[in-house]
């Protein structure tokens, strides 16, 4: 890849390029000059395996983190819990969301929680601060701590805890790997990701559930399959999707990525954060999907690539929503305010395969 100019000047955010002319590396100027540099690896697939784009690594393995989440409740809808349990496109939602933890969210992990005889002290995961600034100013004003509800993975964890119970396996132990819950995911992700389950390395993630590792280019091929299928209208691959576009704020939060890209996307893209600086992005109308990691595993370069990345492949205008811009080309502060620097994509390698 071309090596950076060390004095780049901020400019707008990327322009809508043909793919070969992308790098997703992420740079931080300060006065004009490069202050700090982020390593992006990247995969761009078709549903059909092909493999149409990447930058730098894109068969790096590394762990999936919550980006596995659509795939980790899937078989809770494929045996017909979810529907007996009465439950929604909004459960749903917030089973595949990394949350902000606003009272929304709070009100419909419990609601999932209470619908099976169960309570918040029955979820693994351990409570943190909110994710989202409406959330932590909430909490703030009303003097209280953050519980188990709180956690960005309540939705997953009450799923989760939701199936053991329904087919009367201990809801102690639930989120780990031995558990049926935890054996099914691991089968859902290799089914969808085209890797077999014996060559995926297993985890425990932030939240205490079961994590998953994969190449990036095998993290894009499940969502671009996730993405066909829904476009063909296949049952559950659709209704995950709905959810996920149909209730934004719920997969995210006020502010949240997720929640904005998704809002912009207009139903045609879903996505999902993973802690460390990986994402994963489908593209309901074109059977694509994505999936990036930041090499040293930093949030300010995330959102920025993911961003880059969809503007080359065409999935998003040369100029973005206003909600997105800032995003894409954010600009640094210092403590009294003023613009001082910035985080944007300058690069315009994305090397196309074969």
């Amino acid at each position: 890849m071309t090596a950076l100019d060390s004095r780049i000047a901020p400019t707008a955010a990327p322009h809508a390029v043909h793919p070969d002319q992308l790098s997703l590396d992420v740079v931080v100027t300060r006065g004009g000059l490069v202050e700090s540099r982020h390593r992006v690896h990247a995969a761009v697939v078709r549903h059909d395996g092909a493999r149409l784009a990447s930058a730098r690594d894109g068969d790096l393995v590394t762990w999936w983190r919550s980006c596995a989440k659509p795939f980790q409740v899937m078989p809770m809808l494929l045996d017909g819990t979810f529907d007996r349990l009465g439950w929604g496109d909004e459960e749903l939602a917030l089973a595949c969301a990394s949350h902000g933890s606003e009272p929304e969210h709070v009100a419909v992990a419990a609601r999932m929680l209470a619908s099976v005889g169960l309570a918040e002290d029955d979820l693994a995961c351990g409570p943190h601060d909110p994710l989202s600034e409406r959330g932590a100013a909430l909490l703030r004003d009303a003097g209280a701590a953050p519980g188990r509800l709180h956690s960005n993975c309540s939705g997953k964890h009450a799923a989760m805890l939701a199936r053991a119970r329904a087919h009367d396996w201990a809801t102690t132990g639930y989120e780990q790997a031995s558990h049926p819950v935890q054996e099914a995911a691991w089968r859902t992700v290799a089914d969808w990701s085209g890797v077999p389950a014996s060559d995926i390395p297993r985890g425990t993630d932030g939240c205490g559930v079961t994590v998953f590792a994969l190449p990036l280019h095998h993290m894009a091929l499940a969502y671009a399959r996730l993405a066909e299928a829904a476009r063909h209208n296949d049952a559950v691959p659709a209704r995950i999707v709905r959810a996920m576009t149909g209730n934004p704020h719920l997969v995210g939060g006020t502010g949240r990525f997720d929640t904005l890209l998704m809002a912009a996307g207009a139903g045609r893209i879903f996505a999902k954060v993973g802690a460390e600086g990986v994402h994963t992005v489908g593209l309901v109308d074109r059977g694509i999907g994505l999936a990036i990691k930041v090499e040293d595993g930093s949030a300010r370069a995330q959102y920025p690539a993911v961003l880059a990345c969809l503007q080359a492949l065409g999935a998003l205008p040369p100029r973005l929503p206003a909600s997105l811009t800032a995003v894409a080309h954010h600009t640094i502060t210092n403590t009294l305010g003023d613009a001082v620097g910035a985080v944007f994509v300058p690069g315009h390698e994305l090397v196309l395969e074969g």
